[in-house]
């Protein structure tokens, strides 16, 4: 008798889960709130979305995500009825397009200069005649060919957000949000704040004063727009101003945080009844 082992790994079984593109959202008074991962993890994802989560950006530029990772974990966010907005390596063609062929639902571009640079680099994520995207022929049209209305959906329903954490970008960012190519604006306010020339960012009034011109911007013209809000001043801030998707943790902060209230409320009981020494 012959016996075969089968081990399922369950990134594996994601990968071939087909791309569900979640309807864009309205501009509302209810935010998406969003987790932010440096390094992949399936269980926290799961847990965002146990705890009530629907957005989960991923960090490429700063963290350990490679494509490989991104192959899993981009469906496994699908799977879970999430979505995912990706922090892109570069301002370049290839990280844009490798996202949003891997399944992205938005793609967050860094270190865009100025409203030009943000025409030629927003260009990568939609399709002709509108941008000047790829076709590539995987996950997100099914394994097969493609038509005019794939084409349609996909520029409709994937987002391109240009990050404005350069000066340059916010002084311009009228002419940045005018852009067909662009459905929103994701703010960076540590690099904005180094770049002001007003050093590390503290969420000081000045800061808050060019989070709150970029977002009057986004809104005046029917734009979402996507902060990281540590502070709650940042998150009233955020909801103040209409924000499309609040990020409310980063994976390594809420570690921090949970482990040090564990270790410091165990200490206080040690302290109080334990025996003495």
């Amino acid at each position: 008798m012959t016996f075969v082992m089968v081990i399922i790994l369950p990134h594996l079984v994601y990968t071939l889960s087909t791309q569900s593109i979640p309807e864009r959202p309205l501009m509302h008074n209810t935010p998406d709130l969003a987790i932010w991962l440096s390094e992949p993890s399936s269980a926290a994802i799961e847990i965002a979305r146990l705890a009530g989560y629907n957005t989960v950006v991923l960090d490429v530029e700063h963290g350990t995500f490679d494509l490989g990772a991104l192959d899993w974990v981009l469906p496994l966010i699908s799977s879970n009825g999430m979505k995912s907005i990706v922090k892109v390596l570069a301002p370049e063609r290839g990280p844009i397009q490798q996202a949003l062929d891997l399944g992205a639902h938005a793609v967050a571009i860094p270190h865009v200069e100025s409203a030009e640079h943000a025409r030629e680099i927003t260009s990568f994520a939609k399709f002709a005649p509108l941008g000047n995207r790829s076709f590539a022929g995987g996950r997100t049209s099914n394994y097969r060919g493609f038509s005019d209305d794939w084409v349609k959906e996909q520029d409709t329903l994937t987002q391109c957000f240009p990050m404005i954490e350069d000066a340059s970008a916010a002084d311009e960012i009228e002419g940045i949000l005018a852009l067909d190519t662009v459905d929103g604006v994701f703010i960076g306010p540590s690099d904005l704040s180094l770049l002001r020339g007003r050093g590390a960012y503290t969420a000081s009034e000045d800061d808050l004063a060019d989070i709150r011109q970029i977002a009057r911007a986004a809104q005046q013209v029917g734009k979402t727009w996507v902060l990281p809000a540590w502070s709650d001043g940042e998150k009233k801030l955020a909801a103040q101003e209409g924000a499309g998707t609040i990020i409310t943790t980063m994976q390594y902060g809420a570690l921090l945080q949970g482990f040090t209230a564990a270790a410091e409320t165990a200490a206080a009981i040690i302290e109080q009844f334990g025996e003495p020494a």
